[in-house]
């Protein structure tokens, strides 16, 4: 009798006993702030892992605009001249096309988020841990250290172009090419979110983002008239105004910056508000 006694005040052992669910308690949840770190990691981690195993993206990224400018530049070496200036035609295509590449970096690096939805991937990211501002955080920051490499890679003919390393302000143009990356991508992010198709993808660029970067003054100056005052309105403009400053190591380089800064704010937050919507599901 006793000893049942013993056996019924005894402690119990048993983990349902307190009728709680056993490991409820016990599973380790990660803070927010460190699933949000983790989704921007991941997907940072992945564009670099891609970016690797393509290595034929190097070769078109760089030697596509180095033809392009070698070519166009040439054509055009007779025919241009800028007043009070006397700057060859190929000196002056330079900072465009190195803008051109930044553009390219990002049109090609977000339209993989397109590819991405229609193999299932981008769902599996939404139900993941981590909000979708990450998500934009994420992508942004792949593709601008993409285009960082990639811009590296051409900068490297700059001597040959006109521009020596001396007397290039190396932090106006790093300022330059990260301020207009960030603000390209996210561009480029809310078209491939809000479009379901490569095809429709690829027909907003040539409508859109190409004409933006020949009225940027990368192929021809600003002139007057109505062509200039596009041209001031015109976001890429700033990029190149950015880049041209830097690479010749004198001029205004605090207002084109200050703008592309702002450019870069305002198009992540757009970004991050589009994601909201549900243009990331499966159409």
């Amino acid at each position: 009798m006793s000893q049942s006694m013993n056996v019924a005040e005894s402690p119990s052992t048993d983990p349902n006993a307190s009728g709680v669910m056993p490991g409820k308690d016990a599973v380790h949840r990660p803070s927010a702030m460190r699933a949000e770190l983790a989704m921007v990691w991941t997907l940072w981690r992945r564009d670099m892992l891609r970016l690797q195993r393509e290595r034929s993206r190097w070769l078109g990224v760089v030697l596509q605009p180095l033809l392009f400018w070698f070519l166009i530049g040439s054509g055009m070496a007779d025919n241009f001249q800028i007043e009070g200036q006397d700057q060859s035609y190929l000196t002056f295509f330079f900072p465009g096309v190195l803008v051109m590449v930044l553009l390219f970096t990002s049109i090609f690096g977000t339209i993989a988020l397109i590819e991405d939805r229609q193999s299932g991937f981008l769902q599996g990211v939404l139900v993941a841990p981590g909000s979708r501002s990450s998500l934009v955080l994420g992508k942004i920051a792949g593709v601008t250290s993409i285009a960082i490499l990639q811009a590296a890679l051409f900068l490297v003919i700059a001597p040959w172009t006109g521009y020596p390393f001396v007397a290039v302000s190396w932090g106006v143009v790093a300022a330059a090419v990260v301020l207009s990356c960030v603000f390209m991508t996210s561009i480029c992010f809310v078209m491939a979110w809000l479009l379901h198709s490569t095809q429709a993808y690829h027909a907003l660029m040539s409508v859109v983002l190409i004409p933006l970067w020949v009225l940027s003054g990368s192929m021809f100056p600003a002139g007057e008239g109505v062509l200039s005052t596009v041209m001031q309105f015109n976001p890429m403009t700033y990029s190149v105004e950015a880049l041209r400053t830097g690479l010749e190591g004198s001029g205004d380089a605090l207002t084109p910056l200050l703008v592309l800064l702002v450019l870069s704010v305002a198009g992540v937050l757009f970004a991050a508000a589009i994601s909201q919507r549900q243009g990331g599901r499966a159409a």
